[in-house]
């Protein structure tokens, strides 16, 4: 991540520009909370403290968001890019073994999984808890371009038949072998169990047995082999609390299946 600082650093700079201070203006008119900050380094320092769960950060998301659905401008991303980058270099820092000869490649991505989050964020179908949606979309956006190279991987390395004038001869798999010996075909298999098992926890969202931060609780837990302790820490919880809901939806979800069978 040779660039990454410098490119946060060129950010904050054009944040604090008169083009940018218009847009703050823009919606300090219409919007009450925002007039208490100064600046948009005033209004990243406000996002930046606290829990995610604070639903003063809806406040600023919110406007912004609905400002950037109306006119696309270009600067609102940046904005939105600003704030989330410490959550969006958190991924980056826990997935860097996606791609660990490329950690640039990866940080591309997550950017680019980011934008198309934003991007399509309708706030008045979801106008709470902003935060950890548009990091969590962003991380399964981000698993799903994985997995499709991955399964790309999994499909080409496939054995070939050998040359029939010359049994003895290696099959074209046998030559492939030296270049493909780092593909985790171990992780591929788990990654697709877990992709099986999220499914199923979303039919049960739907259907309205769990309510989503269930579904986030019992993903972040099950799932990806987070504790209750740490899920709780940063989704701003009390350990109680979490073990409790996760409890509960786990108990909805076995009646459900246990009726089934």
């Amino acid at each position: 991540m040779r660039s990454e600082g410098n490119d946060l650093e060129r950010l904050v700079r054009e944040l604090q520009g008169a083009a940018y201070q218009v847009l703050l203006g823009r919606l300090q008119s219409a919007y009450l909370f925002l007039r208490q900050f100064r600046t948009w380094v005033d209004v990243i320092a406000f996002m930046r403290s606290g829990t995610s769960t604070d639903p003063r950060k809806d406040e600023i998301l919110r406007p912004i968001l609905a400002a950037h659905a109306d006119d696309q401008d270009p600067r609102w991303r940046a904005v939105l890019l600003v704030v989330f980058w410490p959550g969006l270099r958190s991924i980056h820092r826990q997935k860097l073994r996606w791609d660990s000869e490329n950690p640039d490649e990866l940080w591309q991505r997550i950017i680019w999984a980011f934008l198309q989050v934003v991007c399509r964020v309708d706030v008045r179908r979801r106008p709470d808890r902003l935060v950890q949606k548009i990091i969590n979309d962003t991380f399964h956006r981000l698993y799903d371009e994985y997995r499709r190279d991955w399964d790309r991987a999994s499909r080409e390395v496939r054995p070939a038949p050998q040359d029939p004038e010359n049994p003895e001869a290696p099959g074209t798999f046998d030559a492939l072998v030296g270049g493909v010996e780092g593909i985790d075909f171990a992780g591929i298999k788990l990654r697709e169990a877990q992709e099986i098992e999220i499914e199923r926890l979303r039919e049960h969202l739907v259907a309205g047995r769990i309510s989503e931060p269930d579904f986030l609780l019992l993903v972040g837990t099950r799932i990806y082999g987070k504790s209750v302790a740490d899920y709780a820490r940063e989704a701003g919880l009390a350990y109680q609390v979490a073990k409790k809901r996760r409890q509960r939806a786990e108990a909805a979800i076995r009646r459900v299946e246990e009726a089934k069978r």
